[in-house]
């Protein structure tokens, strides 16, 4: 009996061996990826980390389980891994819930739009933000000519900002030059609106009374409106549609924890 037992706990012990092991090889080579630049691995690598947190914990409980001694201990962290677990779930549904609500155009007629930023690619607007220009394009072409505030500043090995890359795109496709305002210091979705803001104020729009449009992807919408609320803005939205499945449940994944993050810091 009591070799049947040891064989049990070696074999849990070399499961929980080779899973770490492939875990760490994973997510070091996710982290490799990274810090390379790879397009997409920030999203794939916190998929990585989260899965392999998630997989050595549960693994390890196990292996205590497995001792005699430890046995208690490791049925309550089982039970609090569990629920932990439910509620993280939970909350994720309902932060996605959140999100696909605000998945939409609600913008009709407005005073000013805002390009939110979504990266360069060799100084030309990446997939993403291209989508987001050619949204904008097609609001214009249906409402006429409206001021638009393109945002981003200039990022790592770029020689251009990316407010600039968006002006020469739309000006190339018909936008009066005249209508653009550029804000080129901001790197992320609040400061993106936050400098608008300041942009629009250095130009002499009454903030508190102009209707803007935040255009951005479908997927980033609820958040972003979200935040241009709480600077004080009147936001609608228009939603940018996502051209590949893929890339939209990546984002989609990595945008409920940027939401939850936004609800906590607010």
């Amino acid at each position: 009996m009591d070799n049947v037992i040891t064989d049990k706990i070696k074999r849990k012990r070399t499961t929980f061996t080779i899973i770490t092991t492939l875990s760490v090889i994973c997510s070091s080579l996710s982290g490799y990826l990274l810090f390379k630049g790879f397009p997409y691995m920030h999203i794939i690598a916190y998929i990585i980390f989260g899965c392999s947190f998630l997989v050595v914990t549960y693994l390890g409980i196990g292996l205590l389980g497995s001792y005699d001694k430890h046995a208690k201990l490791a049925r309550f962290l089982k039970r609090c891994y569990l629920i932990s677990l439910a509620i993280g779930l939970a909350c994720f549904i309902f932060l996605q819930g959140l999100i696909i609500s605000g998945a939409r155009t609600d913008a009709e007629q407005v005073d000013c739009i805002i390009i939110l930023g979504a990266g360069l690619r060799n100084n030309a607007p990446s997939l993403i933000l291209r989508q987001r220009l050619d949204a904008t394009l097609d609001y214009l072409n249906e409402y006429g000519e409206i001021p638009v505030i393109v945002t981003g500043g200039l990022g790592p090995g770029e020689t251009i900002t990316e407010a600039e890359a968006k002006r020469r795109y739309l000006t190339v496709r018909g936008v009066d030059e005249a209508l653009i305002f550029k804000e080129e210091a901001s790197t992320n979705t609040r400061e993106n609106i936050a400098f608008a803001i300041a942009v629009m104020e250095m130009n002499g729009f009454d903030v508190a009374n102009t209707k803007v449009a935040i255009v951005t992807s479908e997927f980033h919408l609820y958040r972003a409106k979200l935040i241009a609320e709480r600077a004080g803005l009147e936001a609608d939205g228009i939603a940018a549609k996502t051209r590949y499945l893929h890339f939209l449940i990546l984002y989609s994944f990595r945008e409920a924890f940027s939401l939850a993050s936004e609800f906590i810091r607010g």
